[in-house]
């Protein structure tokens, strides 16, 4: 799936990347490699297992956001003979090159996933591997968990299988380029049948009631006078792409959870009271939500380029909140979830797609591929899954951590010198229990950060004229933000030292 991208080559970063080596020792990222590790990743790359099945014939290709060389899938699409398509998925097999216990699988443990900084990724596993001998780059043959998925005319899964094989990806294509041949009208035979196949997929996570948020995100981006925020909203191919790894981690997750033994990543349904805030927020924001739509297909109607929109899209994301990930094993006493369905994607569902940048795939991947192949999963991937399990969870907390302090420091670095400069902004959420507190938008910069109202208290008489039940009174509160709204917001703060940006409602 597309990742956020934090990136910069600015003449006048020498300072921001100080702090942002700073920021990578405070929350103790590893970014040396232990010689053990380097030393086995280069033996690995001289001499991966590789399997004998020979599937380089398949014209694959990537798409991958600009530049990318940690390229884990790769993928080759055709009608089906008598109807529906076939999806071929190759996904890059780390296990070909890591050996359990080994150097390269200790460090994994203790990285968990890769990480992006403006200025660098702190990759997962050593660059020789995840950018060289493992990644699936054009032209070169490399050794894959490949699977074929079958669908029929409505872009159902008719038959999924599983095999290890040799494959070779014919060519490297990014979002923006995969767009603007659908949109062109000059796609080849591959991008028309992605875009169909996306759109079917996407058909059937309406009917299943999954949703996907199109919520734009916050990202850095490089300019010729240095950083700078901007906000992305994902594309249509974006999607399509997308739906192709789901569509993978579900039959995936279908497979380990009929052999009862696997990784499942997580996310419970939210409560009721979650759903009865978002239809007040409705309410506020003016949004038109019938008593009968679903809420998945109220998000679909939504266009997140309308303020009052957008507010309410930020606020849905609350429902997503809980992800986690579950390792389970009957045979040992772990069942699987009485209830394995992913909240937002109303299906099962398994992170087994990107090894290469996360460290759970590699396990899921080896459950898979055993179950598939009518083999006993691997011992050493068994006794894992708790503790993979565990890893990821914190892994992703750790992930969020690093995205949130990159942007709050560049954030600061823009308005740093600005402090009370007004700037038009959207409140696009409010704290219920302070309504005069909030978080607003600003178009420029792309800044999202915390906004209040002065306190809206009068002045304090004199002290021989105030009264004991006076001067007990509380303090009124200000004026609650108006969610959704446009107003003027006052820059109070802007502290990059401690990634600080706060306004106030004028």
């Amino acid at each position: 799936m597309p990742r956020r991208k934090l990136r910069v080559k600015a003449a006048d970063s020498a300072r921001i990347n100080a702090e942002l080596t700073e920021l990578r020792a405070g929350l103790e990222i590893r970014t040396e490699w232990p010689e053990a590790v380097l030393a086995e990743a280069e033996r690995a790359a001289e001499a991966p297992r590789l399997p004998e099945y020979d599937a380089t014939e398949l014209p694959l290709f990537t798409v991958d956001p600009p530049g990318s060389r940690d390229l884990d899938q790769a993928m080759h699409l055709a009608h089906r003979s008598g109807g529906g398509y076939r999806v071929h998925y190759a996904i890059a097999d780390v296990a070909a090159f890591v050996h359990p216990g080994g150097a390269i699988d200790e460090e994994a443990r203790r990285r968990v996933q890769t990480l992006y900084f403006p200025d660098r990724r702190v990759p997962l596993h050593p660059t020789r591997l995840s950018e060289d001998a493992a990644s699936l780059l054009p032209g070169e043959p490399r050794p894959a968990l490949l699977w074929q998925l079958d669908l029929d005319a409505d872009g159902a899964v008719v038959l999924a299988d599983l095999r290890r094989a040799v494959v070779r990806s014919r060519r490297r294509l990014d979002y923006a380029e995969v767009q603007r041949a659908v949109d062109a009208g000059g796609a080849d035979e591959q991008l028309a049948l992605l875009a169909t196949v996306g759109r079917l997929r996407e058909e059937r996570e309406r009917e299943r009631g999954g949703i996907s948020l199109p919520v734009p995100e916050q990202e850095i981006e490089e300019t010729p006078r240095g950083y700078a925020l901007g906000y992305r909203a994902p594309t249509p191919a974006d999607g399509w792409n997308a739906q192709i790894s789901l569509l993978t981690g579900m039959a995936a997750a279908e497979l380990m959870l009929d052999a009862g033994v696997g990784l499942l990543r997580t996310l419970p349904a939210a409560p009721p009271a979650a759903y009865e805030r978002l239809r007040r927020t409705a309410r506020a924001l003016d949004v038109d939500w019938p008593d009968g739509l679903p809420y998945p297909d109220l998000v679909r109607s939504l266009d997140p380029d309308r303020p009052l929109h957008a507010a309410f899209l930020n606020e849905c994301t609350g429902l997503l909140r809980g992800a986690g990930y579950r390792g389970f094993d009957g045979s040992r006493g772990l069942p699987a979830p009485a209830d394995p369905v992913h909240a937002a994607l109303a299906a099962p569902y398994a992170h087994c797609t990107a090894p290469l940048r996360r460290l759970g795939d590699r396990f899921a991947q080896e459950v898979c591929a055993a179950v598939a192949a009518g083999e006993e999963v691997p011992d050493w991937a068994r006794e894992a899954l708790t503790e993979v399990s565990s890893l990821m969870t914190a892994g992703d907390r750790r992930s969020g951590e690093v995205e949130r302090a990159c942007v709050d420091l560049v954030e600061a670095e823009l308005l740093a010198g600005r402090v009370g400069e007004d700037f038009p902004a959207v409140v696009i959420d409010v704290d219920e229990k302070r309504p005069g507190r909030g978080t607003v938008q600003l178009r420029e910069p792309a800044v999202r950060a915390r906004c209040e109202r002065p306190d809206g208290a009068s002045p304090a008489p004199p002290p021989d004229a105030a009264s004991p039940a006076a001067a007990a009174a509380p303090a009124p509160e200000p004026p609650a933000l108006p969610l959704g709204g446009r107003i003027t917001a006052r820059l109070t703060v802007a502290d990059p030292a401690t990634r600080t940006v706060r306004f106030a409602a004028v």
